[in-house]
């Protein structure tokens, strides 16, 4: 009886490495995407009882799906009918009307609760947002205290090539994300780390530390890394631009500087209600910021809301503008549908004599000009 439960046991255990095995080496044999020298891109998807399969993309004409024809042994196959440009794109399969991701492309973004798949066409924009043989900067993911907050959080800082290993002091560059964004949006969404890579070792940016914050003031840290364990994100939150995280960033600012080599020249940009807090924190700090960029940006808060913050906006403004910022960066897509927004705090800023520079895009509110944005203004920074 012993020497049979012995051999059953020992059955179980010797196959439980034949299963991991097989679960990590049962993957399909199949290329998806595969971008061809031309830039056209074909994908792949093996579906045999499927009715339907569709390709949704960001690269595809409105609607921004395609239908995949089916091929050999249930093979579903669709080719770009063009190149695609230079670009980072995302995409996902739709078969029998149930979203699903590539099986045969383990790279994927989360965008709030969205995840997709990823690839990038190299040239141009695609260069800047993969990984070169240059010289790269370090990441890390750190916890500072808030005391206006009452909390521990986190924070990404991107140090640039060769800082653990010198004594040079660098600028330092606040980066802040969008709503539903965290600390952790402009690394992979926003290819953070490859962009300024990529610059520093072409020569078109100078070296500095950028601090990636969380906007979200009733997080400690982004969805699934913190105490409040493993939850599904959402797109609003509590708390996200009634005047907290505007109070609390001298928090920021004092961990960063008492943590890391600084120099004194300081720059801030956010997106959307990265825009918001980027417009609000620089008039409500004046001259704290050397340069200031608004990445469609968000300008006024909800009517209902109340805080000193906001009061006082355009005595406020002014204050900032005689300190004579060395840039303020507007930024935004032309169908963005924050544009009138933006267009109406130009026009206040040309009434007052305020000097600014604006960039105009194609295209609305997306990844896509934001990173493009990053790309421009990066390069005129603390020259």
């Amino acid at each position: 009886m012993k020497n049979l439960l012995f051999s059953i046991v020992a059955g179980i255990l010797m196959g439980l490495p034949a299963f991991a095995q097989q679960a990590l080496w049962g993957g399909q044999d199949i290329v998806s995407p595969e971008i061809h020298d031309d830039n056209t891109v074909t994908f792949r998807f093996m579906a045999p009882k499927a009715v339907t399969v569709k390709l949704a993309g960001d690269f595809l004409p409105a609607p921004g799906t395609a239908d995949l024809k089916e091929g050999k042994d249930g093979l579903w196959v669709y080719t770009t009918p063009t190149p695609l440009a230079p670009e980072l794109y995302s995409y996902a399969f739709i078969v029998d009307g149930l979203k699903c991701f590539d099986p045969n492309n383990v790279y994927i973004n989360r965008d709030v609760s969205s995840l997709t798949n990823i690839f990038i066409i190299k040239g141009g924009q695609g260069d800047l947002y993969s990984v070169n043989n240059v010289p790269h900067g370090s990441l890390t993911q750190r916890w500072y205290d808030s005391p206006t907050l009452g909390v521990s959080r986190r924070i990404t800082i991107y140090t640039p090539p060769g800082y653990e290993n010198g004594k040079q002091k660098y600028p330092v560059f606040y980066l802040l994300h969008g709503m539903g964004g965290d600390e952790e949006a402009w690394i992979t969404l926003g290819r953070t780390v490859q962009i300024m890579d990529n610059l520093i070792a072409q020569g078109k940016a100078k070296p500095m530390i950028v601090v990636m914050t969380n906007g979200n003031v009733v997080q400690e840290a982004a969805p699934g890394e913190s105490s409040l364990g493993l939850y599904k994100p959402v797109m609003r939150l509590p708390k996200s631009m009634e005047g907290s995280m505007e109070k609390s960033f001298p928090d920021v600012i004092k961990f960063v500087e008492s943590n890391y080599r600084t120099t004194s020249g300081r720059a801030i940009a956010g997106l959307s209600m990265g825009g918001f807090h980027s417009l609000h924190i620089s008039k409500e700090y004046p001259g704290l910021f050397d340069y200031v960029g608004l990445f469609s940006a968000a300008i006024l808060p909800n009517d209902d809301v109340q805080s000193s913050v906001y009061d006082n906006i355009d005595e406020k403004l002014k204050i900032q503008f005689s300190k004579h910022p060395k840039l303020y960066w507007i930024a935004i897509g032309k169908t963005d549908f924050l544009y009138k927004a933006n267009e109406d705090f130009r026009k206040k800023l040309d009434a007052a004599g305020h000097t600014y520079v604006y960039y105009e895009s194609e295209e609305g509110h997306i990844w896509k000009n934001w990173r493009i944005y990053l790309t421009e203004f990066v390069p005129m920074l603390f020259k």
